[in-house]
């Protein structure tokens, strides 16, 4: 299990654990990352992640993508 930051971009990974506070795992899970949902990391902009998760590319920052564990 590794932080999203850290996958391989355009390689599929399932969500196992999503951390931080409870506000935060509800933003994400309103973003549609759910434990074991799939995401894949699209590109990396910045201190951004361009990721697919859904069928919806979404935009999250490396604070938020060093919380969901694949």
């Amino acid at each position: 299990m590794m932080p999203l930051i850290y996958a391989e971009a355009g390689t599929p990974q399932i969500i196992r654990k999503i951390g931080g506070n409870p506000e935060m795992k509800k933003h994400l899970e309103d973003l549609g990352f759910n434990v074991g949902a799939e995401v894949s990391v699209i590109n990396s902009l910045g201190e951004n992640l361009i990721v697919k998760v859904k069928e919806s590319r979404v935009a999250v920052s490396d604070e938020l993508a060093k919380k969901i564990m694949v």
